[in-house]
């Protein structure tokens, strides 16, 4: 009796470990070669017990599609034959209770509990088996069923950890593919900032060299500083997008510029900047303070460009609840973007933190620039 019950612990490990039409076929044959087996050695039984014998584990092989149906129909067989033949472990119930605890829904694995309770019982208690076989015969019964929930949560658990690891793989490529977009837009107003202000100063250059040959020394000086300048940025930009992959929470370019540097932008931008700051500074994430420098000076550069004026406005409000920038000149006040991306650029990075930017003519002539950022 112990060694038939170890065959039945194998069968079980069996059906936990195979699965498809072969491992279904290699269940079928093994689950009924065990129940036939003592029937026919040594010497064959008759004929119509064989025949229950193999109503009572054949089926096994359908037990995926329909456990329910199998475990019923193996289970009745097995209740009649155990009138004539006994004691044996009842292998095709065993296996069908083992496919119902990890196949079915969970009302019907429920369900089944008492409904396997009941017929065991009966099959167990119609031919009189005593106490030590109802023993052997539950414990087979609540082991198969055991072993069917652990390898239903073996499989659910390695489903949840390919899913999160996909959800991973998506997020990472997500956050690479958003990091190349920033830098793609840090590259273009870097480009655009520092060749328009070179055309500016460059542009003046011939002039001042033949009336004020000091400030043309200061211009061409600006120039070359500006191009260092550039050439240092796009250097630490390129050298970032040749990586290829970003671990987690990293950036793929170089520091961030901040609120800090907007008095230095300013001062390098060839125009006549009034800064003014209102409210206290409250305290915000480097990749705000980023979008906010890029955005002011990225409409610096427009000024540059189309405004055909020199004096500026820029001026910065601090509330408890939003951070607002404006960017206004005096200019003709109808100024687009020319076809470009400095505009879309500056609304795709006010829209990434949850801001607003607007662009238009200003209150008083000319043209501003006004984003609004949310800080709650």
């Amino acid at each position: 009796m112990i060694s038939v019950g170890r065959a039945g612990g194998v069968l079980m490990l069996w059906a936990a470990r195979f699965s498809g039409l072969r491992g279904d076929v290699a269940i079928a044959a093994v689950t009924t070669a065990a129940t036939l087996g003592p029937l026919l050695v040594p010497g064959p039984k008759v004929w119509w017990i064989v025949a229950l014998g193999a109503l009572a584990s054949a089926p096994v092989y359908w037990r995926r599609h329909a456990p329910m149906a199998v475990a019923l129909f193996v289970g009745a067989a097995m209740t009649v034959m155990v009138f004539w033949e006994k004691p044996f472990l009842p292998f095709g119930p065993l296996v069908a209770v083992y496919t119902i605890a990890d196949v079915s829904p969970t009302w019907k694995r429920l369900a089944a509990i008492p409904a396997i309770a009941v017929i065991v019982g009966v099959s167990l208690a119609l031919p009189g088996e005593d106490s030590e076989i109802f023993r052997l015969i539950g414990t087979a019964f609540v082991a198969a069923y055991a072993l069917g929930t652990s390898a239903r949560a073996n499989r659910s658990r390695t489903a949840e950890l390919a899913e999160r690891a996909r959800r991973r793989e998506q997020e990472h490529i997500a956050a690479v593919a958003e990091e190349r977009a920033r830098i793609a837009r840090d590259m273009h107003d870097i480009i655009t900032h520092a060749v328009g202000l070179m055309v500016v100063q460059a542009e003046a250059g011939p002039v001042v060299v033949r009336s004020d040959a000091p400030r043309a020394e200061a211009v061409f000086d600006a120039i070359a500083d500006t191009g260092r300048g550039a050439l240092t940025e796009l250097r630490g930009l390129l050298t970032a997008l040749r990586a290829s992959a970003v671990p987690a929470g990293e950036h793929l370019g170089p520091a961030q510029p901040s609120l800090d540097g907007l008095a230095s932008l300013a001062e390098r931008s060839g125009l006549d900047v009034v800064m003014t700051v209102e409210g206290e500074r409250r305290r915000i994430s480097g990749s705000l303070e980023a979008a906010v420098y890029r955005i002011v000076q990225e409409a610096l550069t427009n000024v540059r460009k189309h405004a055909g004026v020199r004096d500026v406005r820029l001026h910065l409000r601090w509330t408890a609840r939003e951070l607002l920038v404006e960017i206004a000149d005096e200019g003709g006040g109808s100024r687009r973007d020319s076809g470009g991306h400095g505009l879309t650029g500056m609304r795709e990075r006010a829209t990434a933190y949850g801001g607003t930017l607007t662009a238009g003519p200003g209150q008083d002539g000319g043209f501003m620039v006004r984003a609004v950022f949310p800080l709650e």
